[in-house]
């Protein structure tokens, strides 16, 4: 027998049902952090089929299809779109449990209105129906932002890029939804890199300066960030694989930069030095441009090294890490706090085993005058599924305040991914409901309303000055 979507997924309680329909529903979305392609959206291509839809760029599902021992040719490889569909289609039946399965039963649900699964036997017939609904409806990437109500979306771009496509999508009348982008530095930190030295003369180049020094970089660093401020842009973004807090003098790291810049070998201390003074220092420069600081904490990229040579980053071969210690970021938060600089900042640490230590640490650096100023973001990457959604409710509740928290994002390469928002409140809403009828929380439905509009919608305003 052949089930089919049920729209009271993941509402296991009359209450949370009642509040996910009433409240959270129909709210518009704020996707404050993806990664996807801003040329993409201001040529606002069609979308070719499915395949297109569900395997560019998608290393979740590349990821599992490799599970199934798929070749490559139908994963990254030059297979069509539709045989890579095909391939996909014929594993997915047999992934139970896992969110990808969700994911895409909520994507032909919203983009196509198909409530059946994908199967071996329906394959091709849903991807024709699937295929004549795309030309119907002309579906582009802008079509299916606005399709899913999203009101703003923040791509994330290195501080070198022009930001060509963002300016031209603000000044496009026909552009429904707000884009800004995201001003992530990282090149800049990782001084390990052979990269390092020419990362930093295109830097200057783009700053219209020359890069001499540490401070120089900064100076060049901070004139981009106020040129990514200019098309609205509040969000800053630091990716730390890793990270360990270490003392340094200015002298110190001046002489690293400079071994750094010329190709010279590094200590493991120096490179936890330089990283301590550049992340202190962004933090600052973060505060005094009114821009929020996230930490995305604990990837172990390019974990299999030949496979990223052969097909290249971002595909698939990053996993969890847990190196970076909450008392090194606690080191960070601390020296930022005392000199009355700390910005707003959002932490999201991947191990979410550890979940609790995290909460404890944002809270204990929250203060007056800033509501959540240091926070929990939504669970991130490999835990952004209802599991680890529901862990970091039930953990952290407890510690942090739920009802504070910025709510979903995507962190998504894929135009169709905004069903992992309607994921994030379904499960909200079953958590409060769950939370009503044991009697744990008995106020007004009134509160209850207001805390899931916050959470799902109004908080990411507030906090990051979208208004």
């Amino acid at each position: 027998m052949r089930g089919k979507f049920s729209e009271e997924l993941f509402l296991t309680n009359k209450t949370g049902s009642d509040l996910y329909h009433k409240y959270a529903e129909h709210l518009p979305i704020i996707d404050y952090h993806c990664h996807l392609q801003p040329q993409e959206m201001y040529e606002n291509q069609e979308f070719e089929d499915l395949g297109e839809m569900w395997l560019r760029g998608d290393h979740y599902k590349w990821r599992a299809m490799r599970c199934f021992g798929i070749d490559e040719k139908y994963i990254t490889g030059d297979a069509s779109y539709y045989e890579k569909y095909m391939a996909f289609a014929s594993v997915l039946p047999k992934m139970i449990g896992n969110p990808i399965y969700i994911w895409c039963a909520l994507e032909l649900k919203r983009y196509f209105d198909i409530d059946e699964p994908v199967s071996s036997a329906n394959a091709r017939e849903i991807y024709d129906k699937t295929k004549e609904l795309i030309a119907r409806n002309h579906m582009t990437r802008r079509w299916c932002m606005e399709h899913s109500h999203v009101e703003l979306v923040s791509t994330t771009e290195d501080p070198i890029d022009t930001l060509e496509y963002h300016q031209k999508m603000k000044e496009d009348s026909s552009m429904k939804t707000r884009v800004i982008s995201a001003f992530r530095p990282d090149r800049a930190m990782f001084l390990e890199d052979r990269e390092f030295g020419d990362y930093m003369k295109l830097l200057g180049k783009s700053a219209g300066k020359e890069i001499d020094s540490f401070a120089r970089m900064l100076e060049a660093l901070e004139g981009r960030l106020q040129f990514f401020r200019k098309i609205g842009t509040t969000v800053s973004d630091d990716g730390i694989p890793y990270f360990k807090w270490e003392n340094y003098t200015e002298k110190e790291v001046e002489a690293i930069w400079k071994k750094a810049f010329t190709g010279e070998g590094l200590t493991q201390k120096e490179c936890d030095q330089y990283r301590s003074a550049f992340l202190f220092e962004m933090g600052r420069m973060y505060c005094r441009n009114g821009f929020v600081m996230q930490l995305h904490i604990g990837t172990y990229l390019n974990a299999n090294t030949s496979k990223v040579e052969a097909i290249g980053k971002s595909t698939g071969f990053d996993c969890t890490d847990n190196r970076t210690s909450v008392y090194s970021v606690g080191q960070l938060l601390d020296r930022l706090t005392r000199i009355g600089e700390l910005p707003k900042t959002i932490l999201y640490p991947l191990d979410g085993t550890k979940i609790e230590n995290w909460a404890v640490l944002a809270a204990g650096f929250c203060e007056g005058g800033t509501k959540a100023k240091v926070q929990l973001g939504a669970p991130w990457w490999f835990n952004d599924q209802a599991f680890g959604i529901q862990r970091q409710f039930e953990a952290c509740a407890n510690l942090y305040p739920v009802s504070l928290s910025v709510g979903m994002l995507t962190d998504s390469r894929s135009f169709i991914s905004y069903p992992r928002h309607e994921l994030y409140r379904r499960v909200l809403c079953d958590y409060f409901g769950r939370l009503v009828e044991r009697g744990e929380y008995f106020g007004s439905e009134e509160d209850l309303k207001e805390m899931i509009e916050d959470v799902c919608y109004r908080n990411v305003k507030e906090f990051f000055g979208f208004e």
